[in-house]
């Protein structure tokens, strides 16, 4: 259990430093994609979690949070790039 807990701490600690690239980041790809990496974070914490506690709903939960995740990437990309989704 102690490695499943470090393991959620970097997460979470590398997870707040992408937060501070979509706060700071130079450019609006640079942010998309730290949003992405926080997303898929939110993600593999999620199954562990699931991991933890022995439950598949949070793998559920995960792989809809994950497609989620990926088509707001897609549509921001889009707007950005063509003005309209």
């Amino acid at each position: 259990m102690l490695l499943l807990e470090f393991i959620t701490l970097v997460l979470i600690f590398t997870a707040f430093l992408c937060l501070y690239r979509v706060v700071v980041g130079p450019r609006a790809g640079g942010r998309i994609i730290a949003v992405n990496v926080i997303g898929t974070k939110t993600v593999v914490l999620l199954v562990l979690i699931g991991f933890i506690y022995d439950s598949l709903y949070f793998v559920d939960v995960a792989l809809v949070y994950a497609l989620f995740n990926f088509i707001m990437t897609l549509a921001v990309s889009k707007y950005l790039e063509m003005g309209r989704i």
